[in-house]
């Protein structure tokens, strides 16, 4: 794939105290076979569908164990920048640029309502090798307690333009890099536990919810929420067996009209 504008969800990884576990779970869950582990870089291990790169898994470096998460990663031109533009906006920089080999920059953040996220700038490893198929990376949502916080963050870090949902009875912001969506905004509501922070939720594609989630709770994932049928398609909300939350979302299958949007 062609090196992705600036802002634009490029990757995605997930550090697992159980990778074998991780491994068994995702590639039944969503067909994910596994490359070598490179004991170079931390036994980071790629996934693929159908041969072509989606994702990563990785056990966590001595100190950082606790609950797993997956980390979306937005490409930027200029690592260092970002990292400055992220500072100056209220985030914490929880990892300075660093290179690894000839891949790419990678810098670890937290914006202000307190999700974690990367950024990525691209080497010979550019990001996802394919979205929006089986297997793959689809969308991803902020959720967060402060939007007011992650709104201002997001559009002053990277050249978004945002657009708010039109619907009373929930809090959605898309925000857009000129006519593509690229990223949601959802206020956690009290259905959340208070112990939950603010995160990234990341949608992997899958041919069919109902038998990915199936699949995935037979596994000891936990079922959040749904499985339901939308106009962007038919998805749920899941926590894998190691406590990562993630989404799954069939495409093909979508119901309703799409809700209007208005510039915010």
């Amino acid at each position: 794939m062609a090196v992705q504008p600036e802002g634009t969800p490029c990757w995605a990884d997930a550090m697992f105290t159980d990778l074998e576990g991780a491994k068994r779970f995702y590639g039944d869950v969503l067909g994910w076979t596994f490359g070598d582990s490179s004991s170079q870089y931390g036994n980071y291990t790629q996934a693929y569908a159908d041969g072509r790169a989606v994702a990563a898994v990785v056990p966590p470096m001595p100190g950082q164990e606790g609950q797993s998460q997956w980390c979306l990663y937005f490409a930027s031109p200029d690592a260092a920048a970002t990292a400055e533009k992220i500072r100056e906006n209220g985030g914490e920089v929880l990892m300075p640029p660093m290179r690894v080999g000839d891949f790419g920059t990678m810098v670890l953040a937290r914006e202000p309502s307190g999700a974690v996220f990367g950024v990525w700038q691209g080497g010979t490893h550019e990001g996802f090798e394919t979205v929006a198929t089986p297997g793959a990376y689809c969308w991803s949502e902020v959720f967060t307690r402060d939007p007011g916080k992650s709104d201002a963050f997001f559009s002053a870090v990277f050249p978004y333009r945002a657009k708010d949902m039109e619907d009373d009875a929930v809090d959605f912001r898309v925000f857009d890099l000129g006519a593509d969506p690229v990223l949601g905004r959802m206020r956690m509501t009290e259905d959340f536990p208070p112990e939950v922070p603010s995160y990234i939720n990341v949608y992997f594609t899958v041919d069919d919810c109902d038998a990915a989630v199936d699949r995935a709770t037979d596994l000891g994932a936990v079922l959040r929420f749904g499985p339901m049928t939308s106009p962007f398609g038919r998805f749920a909300a899941l926590t894998d067996p190691q406590g990562a939350n993630f989404s799954v979302i069939d495409v093909t299958t979508t119901e309703g009209e799409m809700p209007e949007l208005k510039d915010a």
